[in-house]
């Protein structure tokens, strides 16, 4: 989903304002259908886009924003975090490599409740991500993806470290409406990976889904699953609907 690179809002603390929005996720801009309220003890903020794409998270007491800059070829992810009067600027760390391989990209959600999180293995092997769960978590630890013959391809970042893999849950009951997500070394057997302009959707023969592109994310710790039903209906108790969406190397600005 391509958002204008004029204005977006997110919930900044502040004064108290009707439930809706959580902090530090977007509540209005261009585009925008989503609530426009925030919960208590945030406001409504406008940012505007520039070479640079925001999105934020909080806590009562610190909050992290993620940034992402190119310069020339080069996109570099980047966090800035402020705890009470400190604030720390992180660029190229955490577990994941912070700029672009080539051919690579990172994978984000645009909707609240997980406005930019970025997708990613967790738990998390260091030096470089093993096998384990998709979730959408903070951009610190982005993964790096790329889709090469309909496999959604994680890259470790370390030539030493194995290629790792998107895998979906091929469940005995096709009308299941949740299908775990995972990365393993060996290549998916069930589905096909595509980008559809930016978007990343997922096919199979035997389930007939109405929208190739919804995905839930589930529980507070943010796991990924594919959405076999409709997109924001029925919606599993626990689960968010989102869609996710390419971002870096060549593709536009999201």
């Amino acid at each position: 989903m391509m958002l204008s690179r004029t204005a977006a809002a997110v919930c900044l603390f502040g004064g108290a304002v009707i439930a809706q929005q959580q902090g530090w996720g977007q509540c209005g801009g261009i585009n925008w259908s989503g609530g426009t309220t925030c919960v208590s003890g945030y406001i409504c903020t406008f940012l505007k886009y520039g070479t640079s794409i925001w999105g934020w998270t909080s806590t009562a007491s610190s909050m992290t924003r993620a940034t992402s800059t190119r310069t020339g070829a080069s996109t570099t992810l980047s966090t800035v975090t402020t705890t009470g009067a400190t604030t720390t600027t992180g660029v190229g760390s955490g577990t994941y490599p912070t700029t672009l391989q080539s051919g690579y990209y990172w994978v984000r959600a645009v909707a609240s409740p997980n406005y930019h999180s970025y997708l990613q293995a967790a738990p998390t092997a260091t030096p470089s991500p093993g096998p384990g769960d998709a979730y959408l978590l903070s951009a610190s630890k982005a993964g790096q993806f790329n889709i090469i013959d309909g496999q959604l391809v994680y890259n470790p970042g370390s030539s030493s470290s194995e290629t790792l893999y998107m895998w979906v849950e091929d469940p005995a009951n096709k009308t299941q409406r949740t299908l775990k997500t995972w990365f393993d070394a060996e290549e998916n057997s069930y589905g096909k990976f595509a980008f559809q302009g930016d978007t990343l959707t997922w096919t199979v023969d035997d389930i007939k889904r109405p929208n190739a592109a919804a995905w839930l994310v589930c529980g507070d710790a943010g796991q990924l699953y594919i959405n076999t039903g409709a997109y924001a209906y029925d919606t599993p108790e626990g689960c968010a609907d989102q869609t996710i969406h390419s971002y870096g190397g060549s593709t536009a600005d999201v």
